[in-house]
Formats: C-alpha cells, structure tokens, sequence
C-alpha cells in the first residue's frame, strides 16, 4: 500500500522548433512598431514549425533525454496533452512511445482540454503514482498555436514541448494539495474539426482568464492551501507573457494586497523568458514557464511556486509546488537555451508559405522534404498514415 512519500517532477526537459520568425519581422511586414509586440503582449520572437516538424516529432525530443538519463523500464504510462493533435482516435504519445522504443507494457493516452491539458496530465500522473510509487509517469505537453494570418491572434503563435517524468521521491519539484479548481462553459477561443486555424475572442478570453483567478484562489483557499505571501514565485499559463503580470496583478488585489509592479515582475518575470522568445505553446507554455523559471532563478531550494494553469473554454486549476534540495544538479539550463538559440530565422515569406501549407486529403504518397535537425522527423504521409522517424 502506499506509504508517506513525496511526489512530483522528478525531471523535465523542453524543445521547439527549426524556424523562429522574430516580431522586428513580423511588425516590418504589417507596417506597425515592434514596441506593439515587444512591450505591447511581451513577445520577442515565434517558434515555427519546419515541414517535417509536428507535436509529435518535439515532443520525443523533448522525452528522449529523460529517457536517456533514467531509462524506460519505469514508465508504465505516457500522457500526452496537447490540442493540435494530429489524430484525432489514435494518442500522438503511441508515436512517441515507438520512437523512443519503450516497452510495450505501456499504457498510453492522449488529454485535450485547451491550455489545461497538461497539468491534468501532471495531477494523473500525480494519482498513479501515488497508487504504486514504483512506477514513472512520462507527461508531455506539446503544440504548435495557428491563427488566421494577419489575425489579432498572429503575434502570439509559437510551439513547444515540455516533457515531464512524473515519480516519487522527485529531483525538482514536490507537488502539493490542495488544487483549486473551478470551471465555467465559455466560447472564447476553440477551433471547430473542420479549421485548422483557432478561433479566439481575445477580450472574452482575458476576462474568461481573470474570471477563473478568482475562481480558483477562491476553491484553493476553502481547502486550506498556503496563503498568498507563502509563495516566492508564481508560474501561470503564457498566452502571452504580459499575460502572466496582468494575471498575477489581478491575483494581488483579488486578496487585497497592493498590486506592485515591481512585486509582479520579482514574482512572474524569471518564468517569461522562453515563452518570449517561443510563443504560445498552449499545453506545454505553464511548464515552459517552471522550466525558465528553475533555470534563471537563483537558489530556489525549499522556496514554494504557485501553478495557476488556465485553459479557454474554460478549465482552470491552482496548485503549489516545493522545489526540492539539490535541484539544480538535474536542471537542463544548457540544452533548453540552445533548443531556443539554435533556430533559423525565417523571413515572412518562408513563415507564410509554411502557414498556408496543408498535407492533400487524397491518401497517397507524400514524402515531406527534409528541413529539421532535430533528432526526429516526419517523414510523410502514407495512406493517410503518418510516418515519423529518427533524423
């Protein structure tokens, strides 16, 4: 039976994509200031997707290092949260599974819930654990965000991975109970089967946000959770990056504490240096976040974070976290730095012409031209099969 054990994040890795097109060139093409992206939403830069890159091709990039440093044998399950799935029957993490060549005796299962999915991945995991504290969870959080071009939403496109081995007794992070929850149904932002592309009322989406703040920290607090001056730093879902101040400024006078601007930036600004240079990564950016956040902050031991992870439509949940002694011997700050460096920028004409591109719906042969590489790659379609392999 289970004992009294710690669990949470034992080892987490991240990556992205070959192309990055900047907002210096994307402000040249619309004509406007690049101040409107720089300052404006907080983003520098976009992670783009090369013809053989896909969720699936990031997130084994992502999982092959945890896999790597402490084997397969413990996975016994594979989530894979992500809403730009690529099936929409078969789980993405199969693909994954193959490419990595873990045992069979895996179960493996696909989360979709906007944004949110990957922290109800991280809270399942959490629950098998705890189950058999013998076993690892391998939780990934992988998308690629599409708007219509020239859209509202354009700026804040991005993509990435965030690979997560779930255990007891973790290296990094402790999670904590209680969770705050709270849900509402609101339509603002989703993507109908028939786009490509999502949909998204951006001011219905900021006050669906704020809304599922208060919603959660009102539930957290019911349940006994940590006060809010308990936490030294806050880890929130990155639409946007200034998304994560305007969240926890409304957080601060939500409780009633004064909403300094220089408390808001000592508490969310060390989490908003890779999704400003990546994008919006949906799933994966809440833990694209902890992971700038473990690798920029200085010594973080024993010092507790607020997750609040918030998904359109809209689920949300708040939870807290410890970061572990002698975290920093397992962080991966080198290789996740040169995951963001190594891309190749693009103009906006490659970007446009990767936008508009879709695979034909007639089931033969389609060979996708070399561009990635990174270690694994998709090679093309078949049948209306997928094919991935390593690069």
């Amino acid at each position: 039976m289970p004992g009294d054990f710690a669990i949470g994040i034992h080892d987490l890795s991240v990556a992205t994509t070959q192309y990055v097109l900047t907002h210096d060139t994307l402000a040249a093409h619309n004509g406007t200031d690049a101040a409107k992206y720089h300052r404006g939403i907080g983003q520098r830069s976009m992670s783009v997707a090369a013809a053989d890159e896909d969720i699936v091709t990031m997130a084994a990039t992502a999982a092959a290092p945890l896999v790597a440093r402490h084997g397969g044998d413990r996975i016994r399950t594979i989530v894979f949260a992500t809403e730009t799935s690529v099936d929409q029957a078969k789980a993405a993490g199969i693909h994954v599974h193959s490419l990595l060549g873990l045992p069979s005796a895996t179960r493996v299962v696909e989360l979709k819930q906007a944004c949110y999915g990957g922290t109800a991945g991280l809270q399942f995991a959490v629950g098998l654990v705890h189950r058999d504290p013998s076993q690892q969870v391998l939780v990934i959080a992988s998308d690629v965000s599409k708007y219509e071009l020239d859209s509202p939403g354009e700026a804040t496109q991005g993509a990435a991975a965030v690979a997560m081995l779930v255990g007891a007794e973790p290296a990094l992070v402790r999670i904590e109970d209680p969770s705050g929850m709270f849900t509402a149904d609101i339509m603002d932002f989703w993507r109908p089967n028939y786009r490509t592309t999502a949909l998204v009322d951006g001011h219905e989406s900021i006050s669906a946000y704020l809304q599922a703040v208060e919603g959660v920290w009102k539930d957290y607090a019911e349940r006994d959770g940590r006060t809010l001056d308990e936490f030294s730093a806050f880890c929130y879902h990155q639409p946007f990056t200034k998304m994560a101040h305007k969240a926890h400024r409304h957080l601060l006078r939500h409780c009633g504490y004064d909403a300094d601007e220089g408390e808001i930036a000592r508490a969310v600004g060390r989490t908003t240096a890779y999704n400003a240079e990546v994008g919006n990564s949906y799933t994966a950016s809440m833990y694209l976040g902890l992971a700038a956040l473990l690798d920029h902050a200085d010594d973080l031991t024993g010092q507790t974070v607020g997750f609040l992870s918030y998904g359109s439509g809209s689920v949300a949940e708040f939870f807290a976290g410890t970061v572990v002694p002698g975290y920093r011997a397992h962080l991966r700050s080198a290789a996740h730095r040169d995951a963001i460096g190594r891309r190749q920028d693009i103009d906006y004409a490659k970007y446009r012409e990767i936008h508009e591109y879709s695979f034909p719906a007639d089931g033969k042969d389609h060979p996708v031209p070399r561009e990635t590489t990174g270690p694994y790659r998709l090679a093309g379609l078949s049948g209306h099969k997928r094919i991935y392999e390593p690069r």
